[in-house]
């Protein structure tokens, strides 16, 4: 049989599952329930005319990076943007990575070594669970959020220990218990790798994750913050002590091979966080609006057993079956509200939902409609939510 027929077999099985990915250009006479760009800032006309202008007054304008940061990559604006992070998020210092993928493949595959033991929530993202493949430690997942199983997995473990957590998990919008995390991982020796990826931009002055915002950052190895959601740019960073930065910049290969971040997503970057700066009001708007969601939802008993318990802008709705998802997704969308189905394998077997992700410019009319079309879809769609 030839490749490009064990290749199409392939995606003949994904077809008959109902599981087949495609791209799909969102649709902007839908209502946005999809995207990340929890505050708006993607989309800010205010931002953009800023980072416009300060990319035209840089005197020193290239299209691209050039290359490596090892070689011609590179630059002043790099260095000056990292101590700039360094500061916000409170850490000694800061690396710039393409993107929170790109950091978190990077510190998992360089740091743990053989002989040591990577522990990390069942719920991790997938670039996290790819960089622990690519490292030679061993490595386990502990059930989400469940404390005594990594207590008993952290008591096997051997050499170095490494647990993986997220500060608000992307399928569900639930939080991690940092407090216990770090409590715990103080007791055994371990390490914490804390990603901020969905509350960057969220939570904390200026944006600074959540971790900043409970204190403890101190108290964690490294923090991976991404730009691309609540920022409403592109990038990540790791924030943590010199020594950790320095190693990252000598063995960390989604930094040492690959072209650095051009310099207009520099610009972007660091706007963004000065936008932010100058306008926290967007965050408490933001969680106003969560409250108002939630609310909302409490005056429709149908639907809240549906709903998994989440105070984030990620709303998760288990439906169960990627039929029967996709089902209840199409139907929402030709009501005019973008809502994406989340099919397995992106997540569990029977755990298939709808995620509705909340944003600033969603009003108080468009959730509550929400909720009434998604109660009479969900009244007309025969479903089972498994747990």
């Amino acid at each position: 049989m030839s490749i490009q027929q064990k290749l199409k077999d392939k995606l003949n099985q994904r077809e008959a599952s109902g599981s087949l990915r495609k791209l799909s250009v969102a649709d902007k006479n839908k209502i946005d329930f999809c995207s990340n760009d929890y505050l708006g800032l993607a989309r800010n006309k205010s931002l953009h005319q800023r980072i416009q202008e300060a990319y035209t007054n840089v005197s020193d304008i290239h299209n691209g990076a050039t290359g490596s940061r090892l070689i011609s990559g590179n630059s002043e604006y790099h260095i000056s943007l990292e101590k700039k992070l360094a500061s916000l998020f409170q850490s000694e210092s800061a690396l710039l990575f393409n993107s929170g993928y790109a950091a978190n493949t990077a510190i998992l595959s360089a740091i743990p070594q053989k002989g040591d033991t990577i522990i990390y929530d069942e719920y991790i993202h997938a670039s996290l669970k790819e960089g622990a493949r690519l490292s030679f430690a061993n490595r386990f997942a502990f059930h989400h959020n469940d404390l005594h199983d990594l207590e008993r997995k952290m008591q096997k473990a051997t050499g170095d220990v490494f647990v993986v957590a997220e500060s608000v998990y992307s399928m569900d919008g639930d939080f991690a218990p940092l407090l216990e995390l770090v409590t715990l991982c103080e007791k055994y020796g371990a390490n914490l790798i804390w990603d901020e990826a969905h509350s960057t931009g969220v939570w904390g002055r200026e944006g600074n994750g959540i971790a900043c915002m409970e204190n403890l950052h101190e108290r964690i190895f490294a923090r991976v913050y991404t730009f691309g959601k609540g920022p409403g740019v592109h990038g990540g960073c790791i924030a943590g002590s010199e020594v950790l930065i320095q190693y990252l910049i000598n063995f960390a290969r989604p930094l040492i091979y690959t072209t650095a971040l051009p310099l207009h997503s520099l610009v972007s970057i660091e706007e963004s966080f000065r936008f932010q700066q100058d306008h926290m009001i967007l965050q408490d708007s933001l969680h106003a609006s969560i409250q108002f969601f939630r609310k909302a939802l409490s005056t429709y008993p149908s639907l809240e057993p549906h709903f998994i318990e989440s105070q984030s802008p990620i709303q998760a709705v288990k439906i169960g079956g990627n039929q029967r998802t996709r089902m209840v997704a199409i139907q929402l969308q030709q009501s005019g509200f973008d809502v994406r189905p989340i099919l397995s394998p992106t997540v569990k077997e029977g755990e298939e939902r709808l995620r509705i992700c909340l944003h600033l410019y969603n009003t108080e009319q468009e959730m509550e409609a929400l909720l009434e079309e998604l109660s009479i879809v969900l009244q007309n769609t025969p479903i089972s939510v498994e747990n």
